[in-house]
């Protein structure tokens, strides 16, 4: 398979389904899209019912091409990652991997256009992100939920206002950034730096105002972003967390036990932001919708910070209180979008952090369109029950 094949197959895919998020390429299985979410077989009438294990791996001959790196890492470590351009249409992040004695690929499928918050339809406290001159704020969630997006529509916001220097540290670089006020040095793992601890410790000395780290994989990454927030920098970053309380605790849980009460000092000092965000389907199965944690700091969150959760004051109790603020729980904000018609009542309680609150709030929703709030019918009162206790001798008097 020549490379001029390959791309001709992943054009086909693309114009099968111009939703198209992710690409599948599995031994054993036919060429697959991801759309919406859910995987499905596309372009049947190429001829390729089921792909090989030579079809694969002429696709990552093509996708590697003659980067020693990325072969070294893939016969080493069983996987690697880059990015792919297909001219004139699409780029895409790539993850190749071995699975019993096979290579599978995985391309995520990345916008041309770097997206603005007001077209991604992103809350506007967003906006305060991009406002904030150190510190670290993590935008976190499930792998595929929309994490880089919604930081390059952050960084958008600073390339427009601020003429300042910004150092992103990506695997691969996913949005390319055109210099408007602001000046982008962009630099992808592997081919520009070793690792993010090694680039993040150099990006320290190439004066930028705003640094990009791609994910926060382990302590030593976190303990350099602090020390970059602490001397003045803003340090955007992800992670693999659920919601903004997971977060706190996955972060302090990388330290050791005797390192524990400075490092929740020190982020209770350098954190400004957590964005926690899941993707959910919309009413009727048609596309996907963003619902939103966001947690900003106060004394009160520096206090749970330093000293821990306790009863009254946790990091959902905190958030909920702060709804005036523009803080939002995803409980809250999943209400919304159930309140709005787009998404139903099932996915509502399927991706609410708390399924009681949910609940509670659905029926509240209901009751104001009056609607049924249970499937429980037929109950009246019985007139007659007390008169017959009364009429019964009392089990003592026998």
């Amino acid at each position: 398979m020549t490379r001029k094949e390959f791309d001709f197959i992943l054009t086909r895919m693309l114009d099968a389904d111009p939703r198209l998020s992710d690409i599948n390429l599995t031994v054993g299985k036919p060429l697959q899209a991801e759309v919406d979410g859910l995987l499905k077989p596309v372009c049947q009438d190429l001829g390729i019912q089921s792909l090989t294990p030579f079809h694969t791996e002429m696709m990552v001959l093509n996708l590697v091409g003659k980067d020693r790196r990325n072969i070294q890492h893939l016969l080493t470590h069983g996987s690697c990652d880059l990015s792919y351009h297909l001219p004139g249409r699409a780029r895409f992040r790539v993850n190749i991997f071995s699975q019993r004695g096979h290579y599978s690929i995985v391309m995520r499928q990345l916008p041309t256009r770097v997206p603005t918050v007001e077209e991604l339809n992103l809350p506007m406290v967003l906006n305060a992100i991009a406002e904030e001159k150190n510190g670290i704020a993590l935008v976190t969630g499930a792998t595929g939920s929309g994490k880089s997006t919604t930081l390059a529509a952050i960084l958008n916001i600073i390339n427009r206002q601020k003429a300042v220097h910004v150092v992103t540290l990506e695997d691969p670089v996913e949005y390319v950034h055109q210099a408007m006020t602001a000046t982008f040095n962009q630099r992808e793992l592997g081919l520009d730096f070793d690792s993010f601890a090694g680039g993040l410790r150099a990006a320290l000395r190439q004066a930028p105002k705003v640094i990009l780290v791609g994910e926060m994989r382990d302590r030593e990454t976190v303990e350099i972003a602090m020390s970059a927030a602490e001397t003045g920098h803003l340090v955007l970053s992800t992670l693999h967390t659920v919601d903004a309380g997971q977060t706190i605790h996955r972060i302090i849980g990388m330290f050791e036990l005797e390192e524990e009460r400075l490092m929740r000092i020190r982020l209770a000092d350098s954190l400004r932001w957590v964005v926690s965000q899941r993707l959910l389907p919309k009413t009727g199965g048609v596309g996907r919708v963003a619902a939103f944690e966001i947690m900003g700091t106060n004394l009160r969150v520096r206090e749970a910070i330093i000293n821990g959760e306790s009863e009254g004051k946790t990091f959902y109790e905190m958030t909920q209180q702060a709804k005036p603020y523009g803080w939002l729980t995803f409980d809250d904000y999943i209400l919304d979008l159930y309140g709005r018609d787009v998404v139903s009542e099932e996915t509502a309680l399927a991706y609410a952090s708390r399924r009681a609150v949910v609940k509670r709030g659905i029926d509240q929703i209901k009751a104001g369109r009056g609607e049924k709030t249970t499937d429980i019918e037929g109950l009246k009162i019985d007139k007659e029950y007390s008169k017959r206790i009364g009429r019964e001798k009392p089990f003592s008097e026998e």
